[in-house]
Order: C-alpha cells, then structure tokens, then sequence
C-alpha cells in the first residue's frame, strides 16, 4: 500500500496494514508494546500480543493480578504502540480501557493451546519467584488436576479492550520527512489532522 490511505477509518487501515505485516513480519506481527500508569502517574511498558481489533477497540489477556492489571484497574487508560520494521511503519493508539465480556475472555481462553491454559493457572504473574522448579511444580500439578477434560478460566485471568481515542499512523519517508496522519475520536466519527514529522 503505497501511503497512508485516505479512508476516514483508522481501524480498516490497521486492518490492513496488520495483514501486511502478517505477510512480512518474521515473528509475532501482531506483537504491540502496552504503557499503562501508576494512579500516581509513574508508566510502566511491556510487550503483549493483540487478540482482535475491530471498531470498539483493540484487545489483548491477561492474568488480572499481574502488575498490568493492577494498574488498568486503578488507572483504566493505557497506549500501544506497533512497529513493523519490514514495513517501515508504525501505528499509535491512546484511549481508555474496559475488560472483554467473560464470554469473549472463554471464548479466547478456550482456543488456547492446553499447555497455555495450565500455565495460566500455574503462573503468578509478576510476583517474585522462589524458583523455576516451583513454576513448573505448580504446571504439573495443575496438570493433573485438569488430567481430563476441559480447563477452565481463571477467575484471576481475563482481557482488555483499548477504546481508542486517538490513532496516530506513521510511515517512513525518504529525508526523515516521514507521514504521520492522526485520527482522534469525535463522536461516532474521526476527525483527522496530519503532523510535522
């Protein structure tokens, strides 16, 4: 796709371009740094994978007692960024955030692989610790606990959806004078500006 296109939809371009990137990205396409913040302000950024886009937002899991959760719960906004390095592009996304339905958070737990499943329940995401032999004690515990059968989902493990309020897509131009277009919400709309490099 040659330039940033002049639909008034940033989600379809995204659409796009995440398919483009699906097509050239070595690993994990759909790979997007999360910021969130402290109530008192302090950010904090991690890698996470995007499980679905569609126009209410973009949604990623996760345990809900990792230190993500506990700042989404306190402070319920966050960004993302994506960068394709093949493609030389670059989509930001700011906006408020609210937990999937605990039908869509089944829906996708289910897909998982069993193993993903077991170590959902097994992991303490983010707290200390004592030992790798304790994590994996704690998998094959659950393991057989769950020997036959389905696994069910964490009471302590869901996902988000970024409601996005502002998307800035950026691509990469000869001369450093790259094009960076942002789209901020405006009712059931997008109002639309173009900025500086």
């Amino acid at each position: 796709m040659d330039g940033i296109a002049t639909t008034d939809d940033p989600i379809a371009i995204f659409e796009a371009w995440m398919a483009e990137a699906a097509a050239s990205e070595p690993n994990d396409p759909n790979a997007v740094c999360l910021a969130t913040c402290t109530p008192d302000g302090m950010p904090s950024a991690r890698m996470v994978l995007l499980k679905g886009v569609d126009p209410r937002g973009f949604v990623f899991y996760t345990n809900l007692e990792s230190r993500k959760g506990g700042e989404l719960a306190a402070n319920p906004n966050a960004a993302l960024c994506f960068h394709w390095k093949t493609l030389a592009r670059s989509v930001r996304v700011e906006g408020a955030v609210e937990p999937v339905s605990e039908a869509e958070a089944d829906a996708y737990y289910a897909s998982r692989a069993r193993t993903s499943r077991l170590g959902a329940w097994a992991s303490k995401q983010s707290r200390p610790l004592e030992s790798r032999f304790a994590l994996e004690k704690a998998v094959a515990e659950y393991g057989l606990k769950y020997a036959i059968g389905e696994i069910p989902r964490p009471p302590f493990w869901s996902g988000f959806r970024v409601l996005p309020q502002r998307i800035e897509l950026w691509r990469d131009m000869p001369f450093r004078l790259h094009e960076r277009r942002v789209f901020h919400r405006d009712g059931a709309g997008w109002r639309i500006e173009t900025l500086y490099p």
